[in-house]
């Protein structure tokens, strides 16, 4: 867990890659790199890693970039063990030069770094780039480092350089050891997944074989090991995380599952009976469903303060679960839909102040309320590996490859305050947005698409006859992790003629704009 409490072993494969996190904005990258070459990689912050490496016993490892610089006696350190340990190492950035320091060279910081796109031009050939790059070839890489090493420890070499490193790559082939100053890890260098892969399949010698089938058969078992014939109880909030961890429990343990439904009035149309099909019916997954919509909406009748409605949803569903839990009796273990990005930003690189980044997950507040063991069975996993996860278990694309949903539901597309009748104009229209999305064939493309319902009324005319309705705002984002995000570029056509449905077809608007803003400067939601 993430508040200082021992979690369960993880059911991890044996051929592994430890990734020790300097703080870098990007660690989470290198992770996804690793596991996108077929090889499981796990992230511990660098005042961890060794207790990370005893528990993983890994065969490689890959030291991250981060904003410190060695040059200060405080600086983070890795293990000096690691290098004797006669496995593969791979510096990034500042693991390039942290590496290069407790070796014996040296790190000098410069008053012009670089910074953005960069090119290096191979100088000797090297394991590393493996049938990638050849001597004397020149390409693009991504560059972000003021301090830069200035002398090589023994037994490293140059084998590509930069205007402005000239041991942009260097290597010790005995040792297996090298480092790059630039990021291997972004987009921005178009070959640096090819050189990731390239280290964990060719330096190390790791198959690449790493699925979901391997992983799903692991982590039954781990999950009958914690549970024992204990019982589980798991909130669905109708999300792909709840619902692949509610069905790879039940694959697990079976009727010791029971899952809580909190059907808070504020979902999407259908949504809540899709959800109770889909487990009460299709899986046979014991469920409790809760129609609490009148208590929702009676409560934020009044509210209009984004925060305020956030907190009453929040609280108000912690309140709504816990007394379904108590009802129910018994169960031992709490599971949640943790992800593995939510384990990585709950504990700071430093173990500082800055330890909770979020305080909560799938039902926050919870574990502090009730005296249970949290089960998390995703909690290894990026959000796409759950989606796989979900496909491979057999959950309908229907629900896996849905977009994100935030927690409070409709409540925070209806900016002001949330009345029934404005959820029902808003579901509607939403709907029709969606269903033109899906007809276009670019529901896939998109990372999110919703519809908000304005607090402005706008004078039309429909049929001869004035009209003095409300405005709806259509908002559709690409993204790859919901940290930034650009507007979806649809054409003309298409937004008019969703308009055009929307206007028709849903009693209550008679306007519909499009939000081309990004994020940032934007958020994705609109509250």
């Amino acid at each position: 867990m993430t508040d200082g409490t021992p979690t369960p072993p993880t059911a991890h494969p044996t051929d592994c890659i430890l990734i020790v996190d300097f703080g870098s904005q990007v660690t989470q990258l290198i992770a996804r790199r690793v596991r996108e070459a077929g090889v499981y990689s796990e992230v511990a912050p660098f005042n961890r890693a060794a207790e990370a490496f005893e528990r993983l016993q890994p065969r490689g490892i890959i030291l991250s970039g981060g904003p410190d610089s060695v040059a200060r006696l405080d600086s983070p350190r890795v293990p000096q063990e690691f290098f004797e340990a006669g496995l593969p190492i791979l510096g990034i950035c500042y693991g390039q030069q942290l590496m290069c320091q407790q070796l014996g060279g040296s790190v000098t910081p410069h008053e012009s770094g670089e910074f953005g796109r960069a090119f290096i031009e191979v100088t000797k050939r090297s394991v590393l780039f493996d049938g990638m790059w050849a001597e004397g070839e020149r390409h693009q890489v991504w560059m972000s480092h003021g301090d830069r090493v200035d002398a090589l420890p023994p037994g490293f070499h140059p084998v590509a350089a930069s205007e402005g490193a000239p041991f942009a790559v260097t290597a010790d082939e005995d040792r297996r050891f090298y480092g790059v100053q630039f990021h291997p890890e972004v987009v921005h260098t178009p070959d640096g997944a090819k050189l990731i892969a390239n280290f964990a399949r060719h330096v190390c010698g790791l198959a690449g074989d790493w699925t979901m089938a391997e992983f799903r058969q692991a982590k039954i078992a781990e999950i009958r090991a914690q549970v024992g014939d204990g019982r589980v109880i798991c909130g669905l909030s109708g999300g792909v995380d709840s619902a692949v961890a509610a069905v790879l429990i039940h694959e697990a343990i079976g009727d010791q599952l029971t899952c809580v439904f909190v059907d808070h009035g504020l979902l999407r149309l259908g949504e809540a009976d899709q959800v109770v099909g889909l487990f009460r019916e299709h899986y046979g997954i014991p469920l409790v469903h809760v129609n609490v919509e009148t208590l929702f909406l009676n409560g934020l009748a009044g509210l209009t303060d984004p925060e305020a409605k956030r907190k009453f949803i929040g609280k108000t569903f912690i309140d709504v679960f816990e007394d379904q839990a108590n009802k129910i009796g018994g169960a031992k273990f709490l599971a949640q839909g943790t992800l593995y990005p939510d384990v990585i930003e709950s504990v700071s690189f430093t173990g500082g102040p800055s330890v909770t980044i979020k305080s909560h997950h799938n039902v926050g507040g919870l574990p502090e309320r009730m005296d249970m063991a949290l089960v998390e069975p995703l909690r290894e996993l990026f959000k796409d590996e759950v989606r796989a996860l979900g496909r491979e278990l057999g959950l309908p694309e229907l629900f896996v490859g849905r977009h994100p949903f935030p927690g409070p539901g409709l409540a925070i597309r209806i900016p002001g305050e949330v009345t029934k009748a404005r959820c029902d104009i808003l579901r509607k229209a939403d709907a029709v947005y969606l269903a033109e999305i899906r007809a276009a064939g670019l529901y896939d493309a998109i990372w999110q698409a919703f519809a908000v319902l304005l607090p402005v009324r706008t004078v039309g005319v429909m049929g001869d006859s004035r009209t003095y309705d409300y405005v709806c705002a259509l908002r559709a984002v690409t993204s790859t992790d919901g940290m930034t995000a650009d507007v979806y570029p649809f054409d003309a056509a298409f937004l008019s003629r969703v308009a055009t449905r929307i206007v028709n077809e849903v009693q209550g608007i008679n306007r519909v704009t499009y939000d081309y803003t990004s994020k940032p400067p934007g958020t994705i939601e609109w509250e």
